[in-house]
């Protein structure tokens, strides 16, 4: 569906509603994976997406079209994944919790991520990076973003997300020989 005409009926006051629903339509599926490769659980996910539309709702006023309506969605995304990892982290200050050993543990009980055991050990080779890294890669290699358009996405210049690509594919290979 043409951005245009989304954007259109979001911002015609009689039309928001309809325009709104047009944009679920269009992108909650996308934005739910791009969720759910970060966070890992189904739930986290779903209410995770959930947040990310009504923060849409609320802000669409402030969407100046200078970048694709597509773009603005997944930065609004990208921020909440890094936001809701980080408060993740915050909230187990004990140096005995690990964050990336539970969503380990998530991705092992997970069925609906499914896949064989490449796919699961992929998965499990992604939760052993650092987050923007594990961004960048998800972006890249399952979205087929290009660099340009994750830089205008998460704020980071392309030579940055070349490099963290670089070391994201070269720690997935590292784990992916020694498992």
């Amino acid at each position: 569906m043409d951005e245009k005409f989304i954007l259109d009926r979001l911002k015609n006051l009689e039309t928001r509603n309809y325009g709104f629903n047009l944009l679920i339509k269009e992108y909650q599926q996308r934005v739910y994976w791009h969720v759910r490769k970060m966070v890992i659980d189904h739930e986290d996910a779903n209410d995770l997406t959930q947040e990310i539309f009504v923060k849409i709702w609320s802000n669409v006023d402030s969407f100046r079209a200078d970048a694709k309506l597509f773009t603005w969605i997944y930065r609004i995304a990208t921020n909440e994944c890094i936001n809701f990892l980080n408060k993740k982290k915050r909230r187990f200050l004990l140096p005995i919790h690990d964050v990336s050993g539970e969503l380990l543990g998530k991705l092992d009980a997970a069925t609906l991520l499914g896949g064989d055991e490449i796919e699961l050990k992929l998965q499990k080779a992604l939760l052993r990076l650092p987050d923007k890294q594990r961004l960048v890669f998800n972006m890249k290699y399952f979205d087929e973003m290009k660099f340009s358009e994750i830089a205008e996405i998460t704020g980071t210049s392309e030579g940055a997300l070349k490099a963290s690509y670089h070391h994201a594919v070269k720690k997935i290979e590292e784990f992916l020989h020694i498992h």
